[in-house]
């Protein structure tokens, strides 16, 4: 039934062409959650709720998702979503925009993904790091962008989208508290464990 349900979710996702977590990239994060499953995650960009109920099947028992959208119809239509999958006391929706939403939090997360506005990849990063468990886990999508971020790609439509994300990966990169790779699944994921 669950799965029926997603499937379903996933279609018409696609169809209305709302960016959902692809195959590959959800694959190869669903191992990782195998391996050691989380207790508390956040996710920044829920949008009709796919990747959150994706996540929860690996969740801890009692554990719980936190998801920021601050999109109206995308916040009611996956609402719709999570309570026909059955996963309403697994998932809680917080409503607004991830960048006044994220200072508010507090507590620790297993798992952060992160799946907004590209151009603020880099504050939702600090902000992640501040919130993440010891050996928690960040994920962030489209890293890559279209293959623009590594190749000199340069126009001014998605410049600075590219800057930030570019900023971003450097700032991955260069702390000496992650182990961080960056997977060319997808449109680019970088997976980032805290390990002090």
């Amino acid at each position: 039934m669950y799965k029926e349900e997603l499937a379903k979710i996933k279609q018409k996702a696609l169809e209305e062409h709302i960016p959902i977590i692809m195959d590959d990239t959800l694959e190869v994060i669903e191992n990782k959650l195998k391996e050691n499953k989380p207790n508390k995650i956040l996710e920044i960009g829920t949008a009709v709720g796919y990747s959150a109920i994706c996540f929860s099947e690996f969740l801890d028992e009692n554990g719980i998702i936190d998801t920021i959208e601050r999109e109206e119809d995308r916040v009611a239509e996956a609402k719709e979503n999570i309570k026909i999958t059955g996963v309403q006391d697994k998932i809680n929706i917080i409503k607004g925009d991830a960048v006044e939403v994220l200072p508010t939090l507090k507590g620790l997360y297993d798992m952060v993904f992160i799946d907004a506005a590209k151009g603020k990849y880099p504050f939702f990063l600090k902000e992640a790091l501040r919130m993440l468990a010891p050996n928690g886990i960040i994920f962030a999508d489209n890293v890559l962008y279209k293959g623009y971020v590594l190749s000199d790609y340069n126009k001014h439509k998605q410049r600075t989208a590219v800057r930030n994300l570019r900023e971003f990966l450097a700032e991955l990169k260069s702390d000496d508290c992650l182990e961080t790779e960056i997977l060319e699944v997808g449109d680019g994921l970088a997976i980032a464990r805290k390990i002090k």
